[in-house]
């Protein structure tokens, strides 16, 4: 099974199974990390953004318009900013690495 990785608000690595088809969001849900996700992955808010690790980012497929208008929302907006409920794991995103807004992300320092 795919694993990914978390970096919470603490700072603090989660790493967690990121069953495959699952979205961000629900990974986060299934293991009580601190992502809202207020519309339930219907695209209509921003409080499942997420800021990708750089080495990922260019392995995520593009951002919908739809998703760059409600990124404009976002809190903490990075250039590697996603909506956790657009990013659906796979075997080939095993290890995929995001930070919670406002996380000091160990890539950023």
């Amino acid at each position: 099974m795919p694993k990914m990785t978390f970096i919470e608000k603490d700072g603090k690595a989660l790493e967690v199974d990121a069953p495959n088809g699952l979205s961000v969001m629900e990974i986060s849900h299934k293991h009580g990390v601190d992502i809202e996700g207020a519309c339930g992955g219907c695209l209509s808010c921003a409080t499942c953004h997420v800021v990708v690790h750089p080495d990922w980012a260019g392995k995520l497929s593009d951002k919908e318009e739809a998703e760059e208008d409600m990124l404009d929302l976002a809190f903490d907006l990075k250039k590697t900013s996603r909506l956790g409920c657009q990013i659906l794991m796979s075997d080939d995103l095993d290890g995929l690495v995001v930070a919670l807004p406002g996380a000091p992300a160990p890539w950023e320092e």
